[in-house]
């Protein structure tokens, strides 16, 4: 009986563990098949010019190949980083997987946005707070960027000039990188850099900025604007004060204006970011990561390249940016 009995017991033994491993195939098997969580991300501007529009379809775009996710796309409309901060804070309470954002004031964010960093996936776009937690930072060099402005005034200033530097905050990290590289591109050159006039991100206050240069220095070369909306502002104030053609212009960025301005040539050259690929590789990376794969936001930075745009390249500009844009 005691062989019988041992018999017995080894094999209900093995048609258990046959059970349970195939329950666990079944399991498996329905796990793979499951649909994937729709993930909830968010990309988080700073102001609420155009330059965002194509920002936004390049989320757009990345939100429809990618099916399973849902983007929320918010702009503060003043500019400020009290008003970016709540944004920040309603999407933290809304509980979403991920969350790109261009910090309006970096350095006296960082405690707020290590805080969004302890509590869901948070990636800088087109402006980094590098002493943040941030993961990973996605845009331009800007310090490279600087210097391929500070080359183009060169090139519009062969003799040498004063200029005048126009910007929304100096304290933001682009803004910081980029006038850096524009003195570091025009050392040792007769290129002149009086001072630099910033606006809140005020189109107004940067018209009158410009405007008020232009009457207080009467032999000022030429006029560059950081941010997207000082290339109009100050092709606007140009115009106004009957000085167009004659003092020069270099800015960021692919405002209609200002490619108008660069067409006509008004404006002597623009240096473009590529806003489209900010808000599609943002939403892409964020999703690849959170879906296991960490290689997608390694190293900490991802470097889009800018563009130089002339009066030779400026046509062909134009039609690829309405092509992104589906006009």
């Amino acid at each position: 009986m005691k062989p019988k009995s041992l018999s017995l017991t080894f094999g209900l033994l093995c048609a258990a563990l046959a059970l349970t491993s195939c329950s666990k195939q079944d399991n498996n098997a329905t796990a793979t098949s499951s649909p994937q969580k729709k993930l909830q991300l968010a990309f988080v501007a700073n102001n609420a010019a155009n330059f965002w529009t194509i920002a936004r379809r390049g989320c757009e775009e990345a939100e429809k190949q990618l099916g399973n996710v849902e983007v929320q796309f918010r702009l503060p409309s003043s500019g400020s980083a009290a008003e970016q901060q709540q944004i920040l804070d309603d999407l933290l309470a809304a509980g979403v997987d991920g969350i790109a954002v261009s910090p309006v004031d970096p350095a006296n964010q960082v405690a707020a946005l290590d805080k969004i960093a302890a509590q869901t996936l948070l990636i800088t776009a087109d402006s980094d707070a590098p002493d943040s937690k941030r993961v990973c930072y996605i845009g331009t060099d800007n310090l490279a960027a600087g210097m391929e402005a500070g080359k183009l005034i060169k090139e519009a200033l062969p003799d040498g000039g004063k200029i005048m530097v126009f910007v929304g905050k100096i304290d933001a990290q682009n803004a910081q990188e980029r006038y850096a590289g524009i003195k570091k591109a025009l050392e040792g050159s007769k290129v002149e850099i009086i001072d630099v006039r910033t606006d809140d991100t005020d189109p107004v206050r940067a018209q009158k900025n410009a405007e008020d240069t232009l009457v207080k220095y009467p032999d000022i070369a030429a006029l560059v604007g950081l941010w997207s909306y000082n290339g109009p502002a100050i092709l606007n104030a140009v115009k106004s004060g009957g000085k167009a053609g004659k003092v020069k212009i270099v800015c960021f960025d692919e405002e209609a204006e200002t490619l108008r301005g660069v067409a006509d040539g008004t404006i002597y050259a623009t240096v473009v970011q590529q806003p489209f690929e900010f808000g599609k590789q943002a939403i892409t990376r964020m999703a690849s990561y959170l879906r296991g794969d960490k290689t997608a936001l390694a190293g900490g930075k991802q470097i889009v390249p800018t563009l130089n745009i002339k009066k030779e390249n400026v046509a062909a500009f134009q039609a690829r940016l309405k092509e992104l844009l589906g006009k």
